[in-house]
Parts: structure tokens; C-alpha cells; sequence
């Protein structure tokens, strides 16, 4: 593995964690409170997400005229558009274990620094992974290894 393609994805995943620190998405209470549109609904992570999505296009624009990532990898392919059975019951689950947890992985990665139960979240996570994998069989390409 290249050492500047290891460093380009540690820094990568170093700013992307503080901004889910800084917006508090690593806190369950409060995606919780976004969660809950009946109660006592917290927009503020919508404000977050709101934020992330035009940030997030221009820099894959500037990253797809390079040609590749910063990372030195090729950019995700864009998905199939289907909605098919998979797509959906995947989206239940994670929607029910968010709901449930009020973490999703990306912030459960940096929960455990400072709520030490997300690791045993994390440990579930990654078996639930496993699993999928091995049911269905297919390979998941890593976007930073290739």
C-alpha cells in the first residue's frame, strides 16, 4: 500500500470525525431528538446534513475532473437506481437499529472515545457485516485499498 495513499485516507477520515464530532452526530441524544418528528423534533442535524450535501458535491466534481480520489483511488461508481427488496429490507434494518441505538456506523466509529458502550455497537456492527457477507456472498469492494 502506498504510505501517501495511507496518509491522504488517515487525514480524510481525521476531518470527516471531527465534523461529525463538532456537529454532535456522535451524540444519540441527538440524533434521537431528530429523529423524533412527533416529540420533541431537533432539526439541527438536518441543518448538518443540509450543510454536508453541496460541500460534499463540489469536492467529488473537483475530485472527478482529477480523475481519481485524494486518496490516490478511483471514485465509487455510481450505483444502480434500482429499489428492489435488498435495498429496502437494508434500509429497515439500519433505520430500526438507528432508531434504537441513535448511532449509524460512520459516528459510532467515534462515540467510543467518549461513551465506551458504542464499542460493543461497533463489535455487533461489524458481525452483522459479516454475516450479510457471507449469506450473500458478494465482495465488497474497499474504496481505499481497491
Amino acid at each position: 500500500m502506498n504510505p501517501v495513499r495511507l496518509i491522504a485516507a488517515l487525514g480524510c477520515g481525521l476531518l470527516f470525525g471531527f465534523g461529525l464530532a463538532l456537529s454532535r452526530m456522535i451524540d444519540p441524544a441527538v440524533v434521537r431528538g431528530f429523529l423524533d418528528v412527533t416529540g420533541d423534533w431537533d432539526p439541527s442535524l438536518a441543518g448538518v446534513m443540509a450543510g454536508a450535501i453541496p460541500v460534499t458535491f463540489i469536492f467529488y466534481r473537483i475530485a472527478a475532473k482529477r480523475g481519481h480520489a485524494v486518496a490516490g483511488g478511483p471514485l465509487a461508481a455510481t450505483p444502480e437506481r434500482t429499489i428492489d427488496a435488498r435495498l429496502v429490507g437494508g434500509a429497515l434494518l439500519f433505520g430500526i437499529g438507528w432508531g434504537l441505538v441513535g448511532l449509524c456506523p460512520a459516528p459510532a466509529l467515534i462515540a467510543w472515545l467518549f461513551q465506551p458502550w458504542a464499542l460493543l455497537f461497533i463489535a455487533a456492527m461489524v458481525a452483522g457485516m459479516a454475516i450479510e457477507r457471507r449469506v450473500l456472498r458478494e465482495p465488497v469492494a474497499d474504496p481505499v485499498c481497491g
